[in-house]
């Protein structure tokens, strides 16, 4: 069994609980996430099974998500699963003042992650230095947001600030949060997340719990589905003992890329992934090496 899973996340539940319950319904310990979802956040949680395990690191980058912002708030997590530190009465905030201050949370900017999180400090992970009531610096970090967009706006006693945002890897909506109230002066949390991209998966394709276990392996996605970015590279017969046995190919062939080494995918002549390889070779030479970097056992 091997292949990736666009995993819904329901709210209530640790990355480490759905991985598990896949595990469970899918029969198989090789069962692995990418980009940890809080508990109190839905949505995309990207997973790998088998083999697949081994390419998580070569999914694409870029995440997306709707969150709600409630303003007038501030608490110990930075969302509402913490204790309340301030709240305030706010009074003269409109969406036109928040959307002249948007665009100075736009492209690379420096960015604290909220102290109740997996960041590690001093080799332990923060959110247990915060509950062990420990007081250490948590390290700034740059972090890209590529672009914010209003979805809806509430005047309620606290009011409250539909927002898609679209970021890199390691940004944090509830630190995004929390600094946008900083900046307005009125405190701000988040209330609601849903992370509705990740890694090239999407929110209208993913699958739940109850699919995976009523379908088994016919939910799960070939690495060539997922991988996209990366080109393929089919080996012939004669090929796939050295490639197995972890050996340089040499390729007669012309790569479009001019990089002079770059991953790619590769697969037999029925189209089953084999793993992947680096290859290494100008544009102007047609006889390109294709090293092996992660090679799936089991295909002879």
């Amino acid at each position: 069994m091997l292949g990736f899973l666009n995993f819904y996340k329901p709210l209530g539940c640790t990355s480490h609980d759905c991985v598990a319950q896949v595990r469970r319904a899918l029969g198989t310990k090789k069962v692995g996430h990418g980009g940890t979802l809080d508990p109190a956040a839905s949505g995309v949680l990207p997973m790998a099974v088998g083999q697949a395990t081994r390419l998580l690191p070569y999914l694409p980058e870029g995440k997306a998500y709707e969150a709600t912002i409630r303003f007038g708030l501030k608490t110990t997590t930075d969302d509402l699963q913490g204790e309340v530190l301030e709240t305030a009465a706010v009074e003269g905030l409109s969406l036109g003042t928040i959307e002249t201050i948007l665009p100075e949370f736009l492209g690379t900017i420096p960015q604290i992650p909220p102290r109740y999180s997996a960041i590690q400090v001093q080799g332990q992970r923060l959110y247990k230095l915060a509950r062990a009531g420990e007081m250490v610096e948590v390290p700034e970090r740059m972090v890209t947001i590529h672009a914010l967009r209003v979805l809806n706006w509430r005047t309620l006693p606290y009011p409250e600030l539909d927002l898609a945002v679209e970021c890199g890897s390691g940004t944090y909506i509830r630190s995004l949060a929390r600094d946008l109230g900083d900046r307005l002066g009125t405190g701000a949390t988040l209330a609601a997340l849903s992370r509705t991209q990740s890694s090239g998966f999407h929110l209208e394709g993913s699958v739940t719990i109850e699919r995976v276990r009523s379908q088994g392996a016919g939910v799960l996605l070939t690495p060539p589905q997922v991988l996209t970015h990366l080109a393929i590279v089919s080996l012939a017969a004669e090929d796939l003992q050295r490639w197995q046995r972890g050996q340089a190919i040499s390729l007669s062939c012309l790569m479009e890329s001019s990089q002079t080494e770059r991953a790619v995918l590769v697969c037999d002549d029925r189209g089953d992934c084999l793993g992947l390889g680096q290859v290494y070779g100008e544009d102007s030479h047609l006889l390109k090496l294709l090293k092996p970097k992660v090679v799936f056992q089991g295909y002879l």
